[in-house]
């Protein structure tokens, strides 16, 4: 059995969207008052690594940059006469990519200048940055101090300068470990790490190497993520081929290692470091499972900005269309840098109840605490067992288990079979769309 099918962080993927006509003052209603998240994509990279598949362009200028910046703040202002009158204020602002960081000082001054300018927020709202380790300076690093953030996320994928190659990434390991201990030095109030397991010629000693060397930096978070090799990428280009069973392997020592060291794990790849020090004891699984309290997500509304970025209103989702390969991501951020009318939607999906229980079961099941099934009934009118069958299997086999506080969640060994298990509640019409979908 191969583990990693698909990576579902969200549902449907946008393989699945196509053309439309809507506009956004028919869900606009969605952003009514205070609670909302705005996410904005930087579409720019140094170059494109081996293994990515998410919407950037490689090696832009300052020019391209500008003009895409003019472009979001062509976008703001007529999203903000949008928003106006359900006086939106957006609890948490993400800023992600490509690179955010790939951006000078200067520009980054002039995103957040866009967006405070254009934009309400909470007092007290998030603010997540993605980083790599080139473009993390100290003067990048002090005018995200200098915005409030909250969150910095360094894609640092290996220590392993061999590993770091094989993936095509630009940076080595002195880079990640100098970038590490500058965004440490800000004391921002997290600090995440990525790392990638499966990488060709990685051995579980490696990883764990790596994680070692991560640990003494005392992160807030790791997350984990398995080595996909998807169609257009380059090293599917080079015949790379992941080995699952190896992959699994590697998985299971990082997570026992994290473990070992305090975190506590939310997901297949998100870990958290506990506040406590050392491992929950034995016989305090139940504990453990419960140590992250529930939180919904699935109805919440969230705006993007830029392109590559989606929106999710109700059951309207809704992205500039979908694409891989360089030349595809240059030909939509050129749509976009052209776009006059920004209220239009013409790349999307409407999710029929169905869907929408799809994706209700998706987003908790496959995270810790799991799916409070009282509130399922609540939002829909059954039980979650009764609409999908296959969760009772789930539950016989060991992967999944309803637990006597409401809670259908997946068991430790059914975590690490997110990417197996994910998958299957995927619908045929979701699945037929996704298939039919041409590289770009």
């Amino acid at each position: 059995m191969n583990p990693y099918i698909q990576y579902m962080y969200s549902y449907p993927h946008k393989t699945a969207y196509r053309q439309m006509q809507a506009d956004l003052r028919q869900y606009v209603h969605y952003l009514r008052g205070g609670g909302h998240g705005l996410y904005l994509h930087i579409p720019f990279c140094q170059a494109r690594c081996g293994y990515c598949n998410l919407f950037s362009v490689a090696a832009q200028g300052k020019e391209a940059v500008n003009r895409y910046l003019d472009a979001v703040e062509r976008q703001s202002g007529q999203y903000r006469e949008i928003l106006r009158p359900m006086e939106t204020s957006f609890s948490s602002l993400t800023i992600g990519g490509g690179t955010p960081l790939y951006l000078t000082a200067e520009q980054l001054e002039r995103m957040f200048c866009i967006l405070e300018g254009h934009f309400s927020f909470a007092e007290e709202r998030e603010l997540a940055v993605e980083t790599a380790p080139n473009q993390t300076t100290e003067e990048k690093l002090s005018v995200l101090k200098q915005a409030g953030a909250t969150r910095i996320s360094l894609g640092i994928q290996s220590f392993s300068d061999k590993e770091l190659t094989a993936l095509k990434r630009q940076h080595n390991g002195q880079k990640a470990r100098e970038a590490l201990e500058r965004i440490k030095a800000f004391e921002f109030p997290c600090v995440n790490v990525d790392f990638i397991y499966g990488i060709p010629g990685q051995t579980c000693e490696s990883l764990l190497d790596s994680l070692r060397e991560a640990d003494a930096y005392e992160p807030d978070e790791i997350f984990l993520y398995p080595l996909y090799v998807k169609q257009g990428v380059g090293m599917e280009r080079e015949g790379a081929e992941p080995k699952p069973e190896e992959a699994f392997r590697q998985y299971e020592q990082g997570r026992r290692f994290l473990a070992d060291k305090g975190f506590r794990q939310d997901s297949m790849r998100r870990f958290v470091r506990r506040r406590r020090n050392g491992r929950a004891s034995e016989g305090t699984e139940d504990m453990v499972r419960r140590e992250r309290s529930f939180s919904e997500c699935g109805f919440g509304a969230s705006l993007a900005l830029g392109c590559g970025g989606r929106s999710y209103l109700g059951d309207l989702h809704f992205c500039t269309p979908y694409a891989v390969t360089g030349s595809g991501c240059r030909a939509r951020l050129e749509e976009y840098e052209r776009t006059e009318d920004f209220s239009r939607i013409t790349n999307g999906i409407l999710l029929s109840e169905e869907e929408q229980k799809r994706r209700y079961v998706i987003r908790h099941l496959l995270i810790r605490p799991g799916l409070l099934i009282p509130r399922y009934r609540e939002c829909f009118g059954t039980f979650p067992q009764e609409d999908f069958p296959i969760l009772e299997e789930w539950v016989k086999k060991g992967f999944a288990r309803a637990g006597g506080d409401g809670f259908l969640d997946l068991t430790d060994t059914g975590l690490g079979l997110s990417d197996f298990l994910g998958p299957k509640l995927i619908s045929p019409e979701i699945r037929k769309a996704m298939d039919e979908w041409v590289l770009c």
